[in-house]
């Protein structure tokens, strides 16, 4: 068992390291052919997308995947119960976004040019949806390789797409070029789907009885998709509010809309990403952990759980605690390394040590889900954002620019991380 959980680690750690190099790469090309302005619109446009994409998915893959790895039922007719929710929901979003884009764009985002990239988001988020079940499927049955797989085809196809295309539409305007970057993802997740389907058994019988929704296997997945999604969307949302509740709010304090506009580009673009880079090999270990929390705790095998959680943690901080110093002492290195830019360096030395705790949310937050408590996932969520929104708005209003939004990050993570540390503690009474 400790060898497959291990295997599943190493093998979603190297397709994580590949992954994010490609991701890196599409963001350093992005970056370069669209501008600082470009990638600003970009950035205001990304927490919409996020949060539909988030609403899209209704926590239907956490669900699929926990269920899976149970060994509870049987797994295609799981599957059949639960395309027809995800087929309804992304329905009603497509219709929603058509409907709201241009208040979206221009009374929320105060700028125009994000109404075709807000259109194009519908386009998307039904093959997001659908990647995300088939990949679920695979994690539930603990075999990482079709992930890793149609993740590395995913990002080079995206690539490829962002080189031929975006010189193509950046002479019609940066709207229609952040239009086509969001496009993108049509094929890019199509591509990735064709790779799942190709992974799956050769035998697979799949009778009539099985094509129809199973109600009990319904409500049993929308039992643990609700709290997991319901979560995720208020992150969502508070992503989605952030770019407005900064725009607001800098406007209202007389900064100019292209100071907000670089500035918020900058701090998204550049700054986070780089942040973040290690949280790849953070999520690999909270993916291979999942379907074993899921099945170890519903044998009560706690003891086991335990030592998972704590390596989890233990794995996350040896690979944060070097690279935070690193990003403390050197920030100017990797942002003219990938970026050519020393822009930003300032906001990175000021992040680093509180995005050491980001590091471990992720394993945390897993083992919430796997243990079927995703009720205290999405109470930390809504802690966290209550928390950023509030002192966005109230930072901001001191007129100390993109500051206000730095110190809500953190106090942001440093709440949710300490809420979570706090449950998993009383399940499992580390």
């Amino acid at each position: 068992m400790k060898e497959k959980f291990m295997k599943s680690v190493v093998i979603l750690l190297v397709g994580g390291m590949l992954t994010k190099v490609l991701g890196m790469l599409i963001k350093i090309i992005m970056s370069r052919l669209i501008g600082t302005e470009g990638l600003g619109l970009y950035m205001m446009v990304l927490p919409t997308f996020s949060l539909f994409i988030g609403i899209g998915q209704f926590g239907l893959p956490t669900a699929l995947s926990k269920l899976v790895a149970e060994k509870r039922k049987n797994n295609i007719k799981l599957f059949f119960s639960i395309l027809p929710i995800s087929i309804v929901i992304n329905l009603i979003l497509i219709i929603t976004i058509i409907l709201i884009a241009p208040f979206l764009a221009t009374t929320l985002l105060h700028d125009s040019r994000c109404y075709l990239p807000i259109l194009a988001i519908a386009v998307v988020i039904p093959f997001t949806s659908l990647s995300s079940i088939c990949r679920s499927y695979f994690f539930g049955k603990e075999k990482m390789m079709p992930h890793v797989i149609s993740n590395l085809v995913e990002d080079i196809v995206r690539l490829s797409l962002m080189i031929i295309g975006i010189p193509f539409f950046l002479p019609k305007g940066l709207e229609y070029a952040v239009c086509y970057i969001i496009l993108s993802n049509v094929i890019s997740e199509a591509s990735s789907i064709l790779i799942l389907i190709l992974f799956l058994p050769k035998k697979i019988e799949i009778k009539k009885e099985y094509l129809i929704p199973k109600k009990d296997y319904m409500k049993e997945s929308l039992s643990i998709g609700i709290p997991n999604t319901t979560g995720r969307l208020i992150g969502s949302i508070g992503y989605f509010l952030e770019p407005i509740l900064l725009t607001t709010t800098l406007l209202y304090c007389n900064y100019p809309s292209k100071f907000i506009t670089t500035e918020y580009g900058i701090l998204s673009g550049y700054v986070m990403p780089l942040l973040l880079l290690p949280s790849f090999f953070t999520m690999a270990i909270s993916q291979a952990l999942l379907p074993v929390v899921s099945r170890e705790y519903a044998r009560k095998n706690y003891g086991y759980v335990k030592r998972k959680i704590k390596q989890a943690i233990t794995y996350s901080l040896i690979i944060g605690i070097p690279i935070t110093l690193f990003f403390i002492l050197a920030p100017q290195i990797p942002l003219n390394l990938i970026y050519h830019t020393s822009e930003g360096i300032k906001y990175i030395r000021f992040l680093a040590p509180i995005c050491l705790f980001q590091y471990i949310q992720s394993p945390l937050s897993s083992a919430l889900d796997a243990m079927g408590k995703s009720k205290d996932a999405m109470t930390a969520t809504t802690i966290g954002v209550i928390i950023r929104s509030s002192f966005l708005v109230i930072l901001s209003l001191l007129k100390i620019g993109l500051w206000g939004l730095l110190i809500a990050i953190s106090l942001n993570v440093l709440a949710v991380t300490f809420y979570s540390i706090k449950k998993v503690r009383k399940y499992l009474t580390i």
